[in-house]
């Protein structure tokens, strides 16, 4: 099995590769996200173990460019980050699973292994609502053939109501599931949103596609016309 190792501390990759190599893997290392894309996307991998904080490019763009091109190889994340925000980012850009440093070398196998069992994931499909488009993997949303452009927040919530197409989604779920489960600042962000939303992905192409049913929330409707 072939492993690739983007670590930009010297000593921690060195030891990495020692450590699979004796497990049976061969092992590339990079030590820039430019590198490590580059190798990634040139060669064929089994596995990436991929740095987040790295020179260059870090972990997260290479992995969000990674899925962009196509590219399924599972990806383990290593930070020194543990937050549950970061981890949440990780996962959001494409990458199968995350480990906080300092590290259990014996877990990191494990998790490696487990990864090469389940191997490369499908490309998650992309969304529609009528001529709307949302690809999760490229973070990428179409209205027709014109490309919208969203922030990162607008796009979560796009696509939390896209995956409840035709739906009425309250509120407070979406303050849940888009914000945060203990969010308690002003829930009238979520109206505020939407309106953004609309000036996007309806007003400029006299579509209403995004509803507001009083009283219950917000519903995206397949058609949009």
């Amino acid at each position: 099995m072939r492993v690739l190792v983007v670590e930009d501390e010297v000593r921690l990759a060195e030891a990495l590769q020692r450590g699979l190599q004796a497990e049976g893997f061969a092992v590339d290392v990079a030590h820039d996200g430019e590198e490590g894309l580059h190798l990634a996307t040139e060669r064929g991998y089994d596995v990436v173990v991929l740095d987040v904080m790295l020179p260059k490019l870090n972990g997260y763009r290479v992995c969000q460019r990674l899925r962009g091109l196509g590219n399924w190889v599972p990806v383990l994340m290593l930070s020194a980050k543990d937050g549950e925000y970061d981890q949440a980012e990780g996962l959001d850009v494409g990458a199968d699973d995350y480990l906080t440093k300092p590290f259990s070398y014996v877990v990191l196998v494990a998790r490696l292994r487990a990864l090469l069992r389940r191997g490369a994931p499908q490309r998650p499909a992309v969304l529609e609502a009528g001529d709307l488009r949302l690809d999760p993997a490229r973070r990428e949303v179409r209205r027709g053939t014109a490309e919208v452009g969203l922030t990162p927040r607008e796009f979560a919530l796009l696509e939390y109501l896209m995956r409840r197409r035709d739906e009425v989604v309250p509120k407070q779920e979406i303050l849940e599931h888009v914000w945060d489960a203990h969010y308690d600042g002003d829930p009238n962000v979520v109206e505020v949103y939407i309106g953004y939303l609309r000036r996007k992905i309806d007003a400029p192409f006299g579509r209403r596609a995004l509803e507001t049913v009083r009283g219950a929330g917000y519903r995206l409707v397949g058609t949009g016309g």
